[in-house]
């Protein structure tokens, strides 16, 4: 029997829709949770979808885990990212205003080469050097999880400049102590044969990551070191001997080898800031 020309146009439609929509429907199901965007290791993935986070696209809008993904491909070095969070916080857009720590951001993206933050600096206008570390805005709430079970004894200056910045990082400041005598037995001064810098040991390469501008100055130095230190934590989900293993071998060292990397001075190293602090 022959059909008519919209009875076929009907069939050969439902026949489209029928092979069509399991695809569809699959293509829904595989969207990535965040927690599995969250785990990427590569710092423009993370950027890109922390911008559909932050303007609702294909996603709820959510600025906080916007945030998050910014923080983590900034750490990674994206100048995208570093400039979003810049703009997230110049304006305050679904997290606090900050405009120092958005002036922070911002010249890290511009040392990266973004022009869009060296304009946005201008407009701003907050100098021509960052006055804090470039850390991410959800670190500096003050929460402080204790890490070490007794006290370090160090007294000074630097043990009270740390004692009063480590909240700012979620850190304890028992644990950046030990991190300080372990790297550079609180000498501002020293310098490793791989040139780690200053009292945290930073290399240009973290510091610049970090927003260091001055490796020898004592804050500085120690905002940096503290802002990688977090960041670790944060990455290896708390495990705090990861954590040290990756602020002395690199966290791309600790993922390779699955654990602690088998070296002896990253052992080492992080036997001896457990036993400071246990």
């Amino acid at each position: 029997m022959r059909l008519g020309t919209r009875a076929t146009y009907s069939m050969v439609l439902g026949v489209l829709i029928a092979a069509l929509l399991p695809a569809a429907v699959g293509a829904i199901e595989r969207l990535p949770t965040f927690d599995e965007i969250y785990q990427s290791r590569h710092a423009d993935d993370l950027t890109a979808w922390g911008r559909r986070y932050e303007r609702g696209v294909g996603v709820a809008q959510d600025a906080k885990k916007a945030t998050m993904l910014y923080c983590k491909a900034a750490a990674k070095g994206d100048r995208e990212a570093k400039f979003y969070l810049g703009q997230l916080l110049a304006f305050g857009r679904g997290i606090e205003r900050d405009k120092d720590l958005a002036a922070a951001w911002l010249h890290a993206a511009a040392a990266a080469g973004d022009e869009r933050s060296r304009s946005m600096l201008m407009v701003l206008d907050v100098g021509d050097a960052p006055t804090r570390a470039a850390v991410c805005p959800l670190d500096a709430g003050g929460r402080v999880t204790r890490i070490a079970s007794r006290p370090h004894p160090a007294r000074g200056a630097i043990a009270d400049l740390v004692r009063r910045l480590a909240p700012n990082y979620g850190l304890d400041p028992d644990l950046v102590l030990a991190v300080i005598e372990t790297e550079s037995n609180f000498n501002p001064s020293a310098r490793s044969p791989k040139n780690a810098q200053g009292l945290m040991q930073l290399i240009p390469a973290t510091a610049a990551r970090f927003g260091v501008e001055d490796t020898w100055d004592p804050e500085q130095n120690i905002r940096g070191g503290m802002a990688y230190l977090s960041w670790l934590l944060k990455h290896f989900d708390g495990d705090v001997e990861l954590a040290l293993a990756g602020y002395n071998a690199g966290e791309g060292a600790v993922e390779r080898h699955g654990g602690v990397p088998p070296y002896r001075e990253t052992r080492n190293y992080v036997s001896r800031i457990i036993a400071r602090i246990n």
